[in-house]
Order: C-alpha cells, then structure tokens, then sequence
C-alpha cells in the first residue's frame, strides 16, 4: 500500500489534470500510433511497432503511478494546522549560522516542489529538518557535506 500524500487544491487539480491529459489526449494518440506502424506490414521486422508498444506501456505505466498517487492523495485543511510549528504549507524563513544567508522555503508535498519558486518537499533534508520546528529553534540538518544549522526566524502560512 502506498503512503498518503498531502497536497494542497492546486496541487491536487494539477495531478488530476496531468491524469486526464495522459487519458483522453496521449492514449489515443499510442493507440493511432500502434495502429499506423501495423498498417506498415510485417510486425516481426517493424521497428516502428515495437517502439510504438514499448512507448504504450511507459504511459500506461505512468498513468497507473498517476492513478496510485491520486487513491493516496489528501487536501490539507490549512484551517486545521498549527501556525507556531513548520508543517506542510508553512512558510518558513531560516537562516544560515554559518554564512548568516537568510531564505524563505514553503514545505510542499513532494510533486509540488519547486525550489526556483521557493517550494521544497517536506520529505527533503531541509524540508525533514524543518518539520515540527518552531520560531527560535535551531533546525540540525544533515547533508551529504555534514551537519548544517538553522536558525528558525519566521513561520507563517
């Protein structure tokens, strides 16, 4: 069984979008795709076929992972979470003790993530080592460098 995953609205409609796009739009188009290479004459020696069956069952397989995340997805309730701890959807503002660098992450399911916007998974390092921390806390996070410190400066939503 598969571990549930919490998303936030957008990010919900956005899996369910992706699911219906690979569904109603990139189905048929393999499916058109399988039937044009067959039309091309003998299967054992089509190249083309092949590729267009092999290129099937990679979207279908993606379709079924899409399917799976989405029997295990769950809305987060903002109104239901704790504004003094950093939970999924908290915004969080750290700083660096070593350098003093100062950043603002927003914890994020993991398809959410998108560190140029700001957004890490709370199943990274920095994201793990933030979760339940509250303001003045420092934050140990272990990296593949060694141990960094934070300094939690601002939780909001």
């Amino acid at each position: 069984m598969s571990k549930v995953s919490y998303y936030t609205a957008e990010g919900l409609k956005n899996l369910r979008e992706e699911l219906n796009h690979l569904k109603d739009v990139e189905r048929p188009n393999a499916s058109r795709a399988i039937g044009e290479a067959r039309d091309k004459g003998d299967l054992s020696e089509n190249a083309e076929y092949d590729a267009a069956k092999e290129a099937q069952g990679m979207l279908e397989m993606k379709i079924s992972k899409l399917e799976e995340m989405l029997s295990s997805a769950r809305l987060i309730d903002e109104s239901q979470l704790d504004s003094s701890k950093a939970l999924v959807l908290s915004k969080v503002k750290i700083r660096n003790q070593t350098n003093g660098m100062e950043v603002t992450y927003t914890l994020v399911a993991d398809r959410e993530a998108d560190l140029a916007s700001g957004k890490i998974s709370v199943n990274s390092p920095i994201g793990k080592g933030l979760l339940g921390k509250s303001v003045g806390e420092v934050a140990d996070i272990q990296v593949p460098n060694g141990v960094l410190k934070f300094d939690i400066i601002e939780i909001s939503r």
